[in-house]
């Protein structure tokens, strides 16, 4: 509490924008910045999901260009209002105290940002800024000793919220939009209790594609002799009553969701790596074949496909065991199928499914009647979790998410870094760790404290 109290008499040009002395032309530059990153940004990303969505010719001619638009005005904003915040909080204070130059700028900053962004957004938003905040204050309480971090903390945190998730998703009406259909694709509609299709129709459908098969006459080829023995294999052997993949034993149940999901736990993770390989192709030709034997390729494929096996091998063993289908298998299965996290560990998929559990059960709770509904929370919540970010940004870079912080450089083309980080060492927070080396040039016709003399705290 005592740091809230102490301030600096500096003005925001020695602590804040130091490339140039006038607030005016600072705000200007931050906004030449950040409208041309934002472009680029919502640009590749509504294209790309315009693309995978399949969207008619009708979206690409009248909907597209004012949504990347809108998407971008919103971050511009952000970056423009944080830059012009701190520097009218400066001139109402009179001097920076610990919690002005970083929370205190970016709160109405980014409240009023928001606000810009269609309402269909501003959950998802938030979710991402609540997540960051989220980690970014257990890196604070970590590094001042408040909180010892737990051996694999990561692992467990996702078996948890596994376990919930998964538990929603196989009860009636327990998960709905993106989270469902994302859950369903992943683990596959034969893990629905609700499943729309009855033994007879499955094993009906499958004789009628058998014997369709058979009316066409192929060449019997090595591929075709190797796809019946493979059919025949999966269709003879223990499924328990209760299990609904119709088509395969538990067994090759359980095998071909592992090598599905890790087909594509090893090809996203290729084309997350594409840009960064064909940047450097012509100069090093050797980077080509990185981008196919890699150890991150292998660690998502092998996390994505041992979470659907124990998964779906865990509930078959259970509807086996207990001889009946329960939502409850769903909680022990979750549970063990969170340690496939071991082979991929991820703080920020732990913490983005906690605040993603933390939504649904909220949400769940309005519906039963049981919590109150806010309105303008997810605003409110975007706006504080985004401060918090900014607080750490200013004050202690070391304990913010490195992805973010390169987020925000290349937002202000780098100029974030610029701030006079060691007259703010004076706080306690260390906040020059990161910038032994840099000190601003300063002109001294626009400076209150002049460079030379020793700091003092008021």
């Amino acid at each position: 509490m005592a740091a809230l109290s102490k301030s600096i008499p500096h003005n925001c040009y020695e602590i804040g924008h130091t490339w140039h002395p006038r607030c005016g032309r600072a705000v200007l530059h931050i906004t030449q910045g950040a409208l041309a990153e934002s472009l680029r940004i919502y640009g590749t990303l509504y294209l790309i999901a315009a693309i995978l969505r399949k969207r008619k010719l009708d979206y690409y001619l009248h909907k597209l260009l004012p949504e990347i638009l809108r998407s971008t005005s919103f971050l511009t904003a952000n970056g423009t209002l944080y830059i012009a915040c701190f520097c009218i909080l400066r001139k109402i204070l009179g001097k920076f105290y610990f919690w002005s130059p970083g929370f205190g700028a970016a709160l109405p900053a980014s409240y009023m940002a928001i606000l810009i962004e269609r309402k269909s957004r501003r959950g998802l938003l938030t979710i991402y800024m609540a997540n960051q905040a989220t980690e970014t204050l257990f890196r604070m309480a970590v590094a001042r000793g408040a909180i010892t971090p737990l051996r694999h903390g990561e692992v467990l945190l996702f078996c948890i919220t596994a376990a919930l998730f998964m538990f929603f998703f196989r009860c009636k009406d327990g998960l709905k939009g993106f989270t469902y259909s994302a859950l369903k694709f992943i683990v596959g509609k034969e893990e629905i209790p609700t499943h729309s299709f009855s033994p007879e129709a499955a094993f009906s459908k499958i004789d009628r594609t058998i014997k369709h098969c058979e009316k066409v006459s192929q060449p019997m080829n090595i591929l075709t002799l190797t796809k019946k023995l493979m059919d025949k294999v999966c269709k003879h052997g223990p499924r328990h009553r209760c299990c609904k993949h119709y088509g395969d034993n538990c067994i090759s149940y359980c095998i071909k969701g592992f090598i599905r999901m890790f087909s594509i736990g090893y090809l996203i993770q290729c084309c997350l790596r594409i840009p960064s390989t064909f940047r450097h192709l012509f100069t090093e030709p050797s980077r080509l074949l990185s981008l196919f034997y890699n150890k991150e390729n292998f660690q998502l494929g092998a996390f994505l496909g041992s979470f659907v096996s124990i998964y779906k091998g865990t509930s078959c063993f259970l509807r086996w065991v207990r001889n009946l289908d329960d939502e409850l298998h769903a909680l022990v299965a979750g549970c063990l199928a969170g340690i496939s996290m071991m082979f991929y560990k991820s703080t920020t998929i732990s913490m983005y499914l906690v605040s993603k559990l933390v939504e649904t059960i909220y949400f769940k709770g309005i519906e039963a009647g049981k919590v109150p509904y806010f309105p303008h929370a997810d605003s409110i919540i975007y706006a504080i979790s985004t401060s918090i970010c900014f607080q750490a940004a200013v004050m202690e870079v070391q304990n913010l998410r490195p992805s973010y912080w390169k987020f925000l450089l290349r937002l202000t083309k780098g100029r974030f870094a610029l701030m006079n980080r060691k007259v703010l060492d004076v706080f306690g927070t260390e906040a020059s760790k990161n910038f032994k080396d840099f000190t601003p040039k300063l002109d001294p016709r626009y400076t209150v404290v002049p460079p030379e003399l020793p700091l003092e705290l008021s």
